[in-house]
């Protein structure tokens, strides 16, 4: 059986509840995160053999395409976060958001109006971090929802919590002109 240390460092240690990891990057996620990102990251580290049907099918939703949800994406997996945002020419802005954050879920419908009316001068990636917690920790994500605004592959800015649609359209204008 791995021990602690062995397995995340001397730099983390366990609190007494168990559920809750104090490391510097989950210290702002909720205990239930926190542990959902210590499980994850213990999964990593273990050998994984695919089962005789192939891989897990991708968590995606499928959008419309109408002219308000073009510009709009769930990201799938890594190599995808990497195809349709680091290596696009355009500028993204990156969701990080989960299912179960109610303030989330009022930035999200607003943030994809506001790029809908940039009229494709920018896009819009949705990353679910319960379904890709290796993005959220590679960004530094510690709370939800979290937007980056990325462009030629940098991130450029950044915010964390509910924008009116005055500060979210200054930030996409920002982000075109940056």
């Amino acid at each position: 059986m791995l021990q602690w240390d062995q397995l995340w460092g001397p730099h983390i240690r366990s609190s007494p509840t168990p559920s809750i990891c104090t490391h510097p990057t989950y210290l702002l996620l909720s205990p239930q995160m926190a542990q959902r990102l210590v499980l994850r990251r213990l999964l990593s580290l273990t050998p994984r053999t695919l089962s005789p049907q192939g891989p897990p099918a991708p968590h995606g939703r499928a959008f419309s395409t109408s002219a308000s949800c073009r510009n709009t994406f769930n990201v799938q997996d890594g190599s995808d976060f990497q195809d349709r945002v680091v290596n696009n020419p355009k500028p993204v802005v990156v969701d990080f958001h989960a299912q179960w954050c109610g303030p989330c879920k009022i930035l999200g419908p607003r943030l994809e109006k506001m790029v809908a009316k940039q009229e494709g001068k920018v896009l819009m990636a949705k990353v679910d971090i319960d379904d890709h917690t290796d993005l959220a920790i590679e960004y530094e994500v510690s709370a939800v929802p979290t937007v980056l605004a990325m462009k030629n592959g940098d991130v450029v800015d950044k915010f964390v919590g509910i924008k009116d649609e005055d500060q979210l359209e200054a930030f996409l204008k920002k982000l075109i002109g940056a």
